[in-house]
């Protein structure tokens, strides 16, 4: 059984939803940062960065959550996830990354941060909330003009990776009333089984 290492409140979050999407036996294993779970030497021998998620499969161990989902998916052989040709596979791939480095780590990131740790503005904060986070919600909201999902016709991981990354908004107290694209597309994945499995 794959065991994945972090919780649903986590980036382990999108790899528990696609172990579920997937039919995947697994065990969320909780790593309790307040203790300091994440930097025991036990932890950090499979990963040495002291991060969640991690996924041990056997004696393999695997940690980036979208080397994860990849590794599921291939795992359970449904490469429909990610589509049937190169081009299909570079769109997914495009919309994966930029979920995680921009969407993610230039405009929520910064934000959720400081609404974990109690902080201060600081400028990276106000660049997030003033500059980025719009920005790159108005490329996702012009992307799904006319459009179900974002990367293909059809379900993909960058649906998944990316609702794992919008969903922060509920938690920073984000107003996301000017997006009605994203609003509708977040209202449809929100019905799939396996989301509504992860988030009760």
């Amino acid at each position: 059984m794959i065991k994945i290492y972090g919780s649903k409140r986590s980036s382990a979050m999108r790899c528990i939803w696609f172990a579920e999407e997937l039919g995947l036996d697994y065990e969320i294993v909780e790593v309790d940062f307040q203790k300091g779970e994440h930097k025991t030497p036990e932890y950090l021998k499979i990963n040495p960065n002291g991060k969640v998620p991690t996924m041990v499969d056997g004696d393999f161990a695997l940690w980036e959550s979208l080397a994860i989902c990849y590794y599921m998916m291939e795992k359970k052989e449904a490469v429909e996830f990610v589509g049937i040709n190169a081009h299909e596979h570079g769109l997914v791939n495009q919309w994966n990354i930029w979920a995680v480095i921009h969407l993610y780590g230039d405009a929520f990131a910064p934000l959720v941060l400081q609404k974990w740790r109690g902080a201060p503005d600081t400028d990276a904060t106000k660049l997030a909330l003033e500059t980025n986070l719009p920005r790159f919600l108005g490329i996702l909201e012009e992307r799904l003009t006319g459009r179900e999902y974002v990367a293909l016709d059809q379900f993909t991981l960058a649906d998944l990776t990316i609702m794992s990354v919008v969903q922060s908004y509920k938690f920073i107290g984000y107003d996301m009333g000017n997006y009605s694209n994203i609003n509708a597309w977040m209202n449809r994945i929100s019905e799939r089984e396996s989301y509504k499995k992860v988030t009760q």
